[in-house]
């Protein structure tokens, strides 16, 4: 895989329900990401701030972590095979270290944002 050069249409993440009862679990598949790079950065944190979603106080590391695989959501950049970021490989360090502001925020990421501004500027 070239990380130079996205697919057509740019790098995709799905977001998983883990809540939910359906065979896939994709909830939504976002699209525009231009590089590896960044479709795994959003993935990161979009899973960061959902971990910290699931957080609550006096829950223990354990019971955050269940927390999140009953009513969490996880994100898999889509073919992007083993360059791809994975939430098993940090959800341990994730349970046990409160996230700051920075990690969480997922939007700063997102390409939707970039379109919209786009949208906007063309009114």
């Amino acid at each position: 895989m070239n990380d130079l050069f996205a697919p057509p249409g740019g790098w995709r993440v799905r977001i998983l329900d883990l809540s939910a009862d359906s065979q896939d679990n994709v909830t939504e598949e976002i699209g525009g990401f231009e590089t590896l790079m960044h479709a795994n950065a959003f993935a990161r944190r979009y899973v960061r701030d959902s971990v910290e979603n699931c957080r609550a106080p006096g829950l223990s590391t354990k019971d955050v972590l269940s927390a999140w695989f009953a009513f969490g959501e996880d994100a898999v950049v889509a073919d992007a095979g083993d360059a791809g970021w994975k939430s098993a490989n940090e959800l341990g360090d994730f349970v046990d270290h409160l996230a700051s502001g920075e990690e969480r925020d997922w939007r700063a990421l997102d390409p939707r944002r970039d379109a919209d501004r786009a949208d906007d500027d063309e009114e």
